[in-house]
């Protein structure tokens, strides 16, 4: 994975932030771009690469009775991460699995809209064990249409990723929604990811609605 020269600020994450697990974190910012596609094709409704197109994650979409779930699997298509919307959720919450599972043992995190009526992307996110969710453990703050969202650590000042739009050339011609992602040093970028997909897809659900 490329490194880059960005400059960071001194808020970054003092101590490894491994929600899914150490062997995502790396020692310096990891560039992904995550590209979702308008036909969803057997390889997946979303594809994420390094910046060098390697493929790291891929997102499938399962449909099953009332909800969406989707799978983030590994380059090798084994499953890392589930996710679904939960059912009458007043704040369109999103509660995520180790694996394949459903399985409320397994659960890892969830993410929730920090109220009902927004016009800035503003998502609570609680690890599993928080029970009580008398305070979130992530925040993710921004403008969703601009394709510039913060995520931030429990304090809500250190940052731990940043998204941007990023337009290519064949993005345009192949009609695909194509955005980095910096995720900074020593963060869990497979949970990075699974926020991304969440965020897109309760954005996508607001459009829809609208």
């Amino acid at each position: 994975m490329a490194q880059t020269s960005y400059a960071y600020p001194p808020t970054q994450v003092a101590n490894p932030v491994a929600v899914v697990g150490p062997h995502f974190l790396a020692p310096y910012p990891v560039d992904l771009i995550i590209v979702k596609k308008l036909l969803s094709l057997s390889d997946g409704n979303f594809a994420v690469t390094d910046v060098n197109g390697n493929v790291m994650f891929k997102v499938k979409g399962k449909h099953i009775s009332l909800r969406d779930r989707r799978v983030l699997l590994d380059a090798a298509g084994n499953p890392i991460l589930s996710f679904q919307k939960k059912l009458l959720s007043v704040h369109n919450r999103w509660v995520v699995f180790r694996g394949d599972s459903s399985d409320t043992k397994d659960l890892i995190f969830s993410a929730k809209q920090s109220s009902l009526i927004q016009f800035k992307t503003s998502l609570d996110v609680f690890l599993g064990y928080n029970e009580k969710e008398d305070a979130f453990d992530f925040k993710v703050k921004g403008s969703w249409f601009d394709r510039s969202c913060t995520i931030y650590a429990r304090d809500g000042t250190t940052i731990v990723a940043q998204m941007h739009k990023k337009h290519t050339v064949q993005s345009i011609a192949l009609g695909k929604d194509t955005f980095a992602v910096t995720v900074y040093p020593n963060v869990d970028y497979a949970f990075i990811v699974a926020l991304v997909v969440i965020l897109h897809e309760i954005n996508e659900e607001k459009n829809d609605a609208d």
